[in-house]
C-alpha cells in the first residue's frame, strides 16, 4: 500500500468546528482519542468501502472504531492510522456568546491558567506570549477561534522574555496624552501661524535661541481657519478609528495562514481580544501609533496646503488621545450615562460579537455601515 499523504498541515491543533467542515471525499478529516486524522487519500483503500468513512467524515470515530458489528479493526489498522495523524483537537470552550448581557459593572474572574492551557492547548499565560504565537502548532482558524475568547489575569502578561524589549509592549494610559497632546498643540500653533504666513515652518518656531520675530502671528481669520480644520480632523479621526478597527485590526479571515501573519495580527490587536482587561495593553504604544500615523499625515500634506494639513492633523491627534484614554476608561472606569452606554457597547464587542460594534468613541459609523451591535437584548 502506498504511503498515506495529506494536504493538511501536520502537527497542528484543530478546532472541532474546523474538522466538521472537512466532510467530503475531497477532504475527509475525523477525530479519534483527541487526535485529528486525514483519511482523504485512504478512502479508495478502505477494506470496508469509503461509504462507512464518509458517514463519519468531520466527526469523531471513537464509537464506530469500537463497534465490531459495524466493522472489525485489526491492530494493523490502528498502526496504519498513525500515518494519517495531522494534528490534535483543541478545546472548544466558549466565552464570547450572543447571550452575553452587557453590564457596565462587569468585572471578570481570573482565568485558571493551568486548566485553560490543558483544555485548549493554546497559549500558556505563565510564559512570554510572542514566541509561543510565532512557533505555534495551531491552524489559523484555531488561532482565531481562541484569540477571540477572552482570558483574564490580575497582572499584565509578558510579551517578551527579554527585560529590554518588554517595556516597549506596555503603556500606561497617561503616556498617550503626555506625548501626543503637546504634538497636537504644536501643530495647531503652526497651523494658525501658517494661515497668516505660508512660509512659516516648524524650525522657525523650534529654533534655539528663539527668534521672537519669527513666531506665528494670530488673527481672527487664522484662528477660525485652524478651528475649522481641527474640527474636520476630529471627524476624520472617528472614521479612521472605525476603518482601522474593522479593516486592519479585524482582518481576521483574510490573514494568510502563516506564522508571520498570525504573529502580526496578535501584536496589533489579537492580544487585546485575548486579554481585554490588561491595563497595560489598552492604549497604543507610542512607536506603534507613530508607524500607523505616518502614511496618513504624509497623505494629508500631499493633498492639502500645509496650514490646512497641520490643522487637520492637530484635530486628529487630539481626538486620537481622547480615543485611547476613552478606550482605557471603557474597560476600567465607572462612567456617566452616555459613556456607560458606550462601555456596554464596547464590552459587547469583546464578549458578545467581535464582528460587529467597531466604534469606540461613537456608534455613528456603525450606523452608517450597518455594523451596529445590539446590547440590550439576549
Amino acid at each position: 500500500m502506498s504511503k498515506i499523504t495529506s494536504s493538511h498541515p501536520r502537527g497542528k491543533v484543530y478546532s472541532l468546528a474546523e474538522v466538521s467542515r472537512h466532510n467530503t471525499r475531497n477532504s475527509t478529516l475525523v477525530t479519534y482519542s483527541g487526535k485529528v486524522y486525514d483519511l482523504t487519500s485512504f478512502l479508495p483503500d478502505h477494506p470496508g468501502g469509503d461509504d462507512i468513512i464518509i458517514e463519519y467524515a468531520g466527526k469523531d470515530i471513537g464509537q464506530v472504531m469500537s463497534d465490531e458489528s459495524q466493522h472489525v479493526h485489526s491492530r494493523a489498522a490502528y498502526e496504519m492510522m498513525d500515518e494519517m495523524v495531522v494534528g490534535e483537537l483543541g478545546g472548544g470552550e466558549r466565552i464570547v456568546s450572543e447571550d452575553w448581557v452587557a453590564d457596565e459593572n462587569f468585572h471578570p474572574d481570573e482565568t485558571d491558567l493551568l486548566s485553560d492551557y490543558n483544555m485548549n492547548k493554546f497559549i500558556d499565560l505563565h510564559k512570554p506570549l510572542l514566541m509561543q504565537v510565532w512557533r505555534a502548532p495551531w491552524t489559523k482558524e484555531y488561532y482565531l477561534s481562541q484569540v477571540h475568547e477572552p482570558r483574564h489575569l490580575n497582572e499584565s502578561a509578558r510579551m517578551f522574555g527579554s527585560d529590554l524589549l518588554e517595556p516597549f509592549t506596555r503603556t500606561q494610559w497617561y503616556v498617550v496624552p503626555l506625548i501626543w497632546w503637546p504634538i497636537a498643540a504644536f501643530l495647531g500653533v503652526l497651523s494658525v501661524g501658517q494661515f497668516n504666513n505660508s512660509s512659516l515652518s516648524a524650525k522657525d518656531i523650534l529654533q534655539f535661541p528663539p527668534n521672537f520675530s519669527a513666531l506665528p502671528t494670530v488673527s481672527a481669520f487664522s484662528l477660525s481657519a485652524w478651528f475649522t480644520c481641527f474640527a474636520l480632523g476630529v471627524v476624520i479621526w472617528t472614521l479612521l478609528e472605525y476603518t482601522l478597527h474593522r479593516f486592519l485590526f479585524h482582518l481576521d479571515y483574510y490573514l494568510p495562514d502563516a506564522p508571520w501573519a498570525i504573529t502580526l495580527h496578535f501584536l496589533l490587536h489579537g492580544v487585546h481580544h485575548y486579554l481585554p482587561m490588561d491595563r497595560l495593553r489598552l492604549v497604543m504604544p507610542p512607536l506603534l501609533f507613530f508607524l500607523l500615523q505616518t502614511p496618513f499625515t504624509k497623505l494629508a500634506h500631499l493633498i492639502f496646503p500645509k496650514a490646512i494639513a497641520n490643522g487637520i492633523i492637530s484635530g486628529s491627534f487630539a481626538m486620537y488621545v481622547m480615543y485611547d484614554m476613552g478606550h482605557y476608561a471603557l474597560h476600567h472606569t465607572k462612567l456617566p450615562a452616555y459613556l456607560a452606554e458606550m462601555k456596554r457597547y464596547h464590552l459587547a464587542h469583546h464578549y458578545k460579537n467581535f464582528e460587529l460594534g467597531f466604534g469606540v468613541t461613537s456608534k455613528i459609523w456603525d450606523y452608517v455601515f450597518g455594523t451596529m451591535l445590539v446590547t440590550n437584548t439576549k
